[in-house]
């Protein structure tokens, strides 16, 4: 079985089978693989086959939907959006979702986020066999404000600060959008998960030079405030935050050039952050970083969780998909 459409496709792939439920726990990785073909010739599925999360959130997949391929063990849920190699986001699921919604087929209502709306940077999926939605988010990169560019400081020419102005339009508008749409699973019974690469680091132990990246685009103040601003006790929580306590990492991206791999130099831009009573049931998070520069599947490390959660209750109900 297979839907597509110009930006959004669910993908059967093997069917399900007794031994890949887990009744007491399940895993949900998120891993901005910097374009699925490239990870995958570096190696992306035998990591998938190896480590098996229950759920697999995908950004950047940079390319067509035809060219996205089959996850064998899961079904794929994606929106790749509609600028040629770039952005795209996918959800793996190992049961059938009970239902998937993206920003073509159910467009968001914040007034700022239409301009978004068919980039590939957003989408939610119900699970069947668990009280949760999972929501997958490619937040956009932006820039420095205006005040702080310079020529000749920049990998790019200066903006006059439109990709920075760009980015906070949409950290205001997806933060109201955030608080829909989590309302509205818990309403439905579901505990809500917000993963993906984020393109903030929230605090100093989120970056290793943190005193420098205090003026770089991901770590500004005006960021952080806003990344604060969607978690909090009856809101959202930093579940890697929370289990790892305050000491530096666990990171997730490196750059790609110089040693700042093997010195693991680098930031933690990929998150999960779940409501409250998800949050109180997680079991494990590690980063899956590899051994070597050589094994690198991307830019980025899965980032893995463990939860303890109960099967789906049977008031459990789900909006349309």
């Amino acid at each position: 079985m297979q839907m597509t459409t110009d930006h959004a496709s669910v993908d059967a792939a093997a069917p399900l089978t007794p031994d890949l439920v887990t009744p007491d726990s399940f895993s949900v990785a998120t891993f901005n693989v910097n374009g699925i073909r490239a990870a995958r010739r570096r190696g992306f599925d035998r990591w998938l086959s190896s480590r098996a999360p229950d759920v697999v959130a995908l950004q950047e997949l940079r390319c067509p939907a035809s060219e996205v391929g089959e996850f064998p063990g899961y079904y794929a849920s994606f929106d790749v959006g509609s600028i040629p190699g770039r952005n795209g986001v996918a959800v793996l699921t190992k049961a059938p979702p009970a239902a998937v919604r993206t920003w073509v087929t159910h467009p968001p209502r914040s007034r700022g986020l239409a301009e978004f709306a068919s980039h590939g940077r957003y989408l939610e999926v119900d699970l069947a066999d668990r009280p949760v939605t999972v929501a997958c988010l490619y937040l956009p990169k932006g820039g420095l404000p205006a005040h702080l560019q310079s020529p000749g400081s920049l990998r790019e020419p200066p903006d006059g600060g439109l990709k920075h102005a760009r980015k906070q339009r949409f950290l205001a508008a997806f933060a109201r959008e955030l608080d829909r749409n989590r309302l509205a699973a818990l309403r439905d019974g579901r505990e809500f998960l917000l993963v993906g690469d984020l393109n903030i680091a929230h605090t100093h132990y989120d970056v290793t030079n943190w005193r420098a990246a205090r003026t770089m685009d991901g770590f500004l103040p005006e960021d952080r405030e806003w990344f604060g601003s969607i978690l909090g006790a009856r809101k959202l929580v930093d579940v890697v935050r929370r289990s790892q306590g305050d000491q530096p990492g666990p990171l997730t991206w490196w750059s790609w050039a110089g040693a700042s791999f093997a010195k693991n130099v680098g930031w933690r831009v990929d998150h999960q952050l779940a409501t409250p009573g998800l949050a109180r049931e997680v079991k494990d998070a590690v980063v899956d970083k590899e051994a070597s520069p050589q094994e690198r599947l991307s830019d980025h490390a899965p980032l893995v969780v463990t939860y303890a959660a109960s099967p789906l209750p049977p008031h459990t109900t789900t909006r349309d998909g």
